[in-house]
């Protein structure tokens, strides 16, 4: 699904009746920031968002156990 030129002019023409042209730079000026904010995340390493990952779970029984049982 391609868009052409007249489907572009035609999307423009909506947005500016229902927002109104005053409005247009501050929605872009946000919507700018918000991909700005998402690519910097992005970058982030992963350790770096608040806490530590939790300690691996071994299900596995210990050796031990494991000979009692024979």
């Amino acid at each position: 699904m391609n868009f052409g030129t007249t489907e572009m002019l035609v999307v423009l023409a909506i947005v500016v009746l229902l927002f109104g042209a005053k409005r247009i730079p501050d929605l872009m000026r946000g919507f700018g920031e918000g991909i700005k904010s998402f690519k910097e995340g992005m970058r982030e390493p992963s350790g770096t968002q608040g806490s530590a990952p939790a300690p691996p779970v071994n299900t596995a029984p210990p050796a031990s156990a494991a000979q009692e049982k024979k």
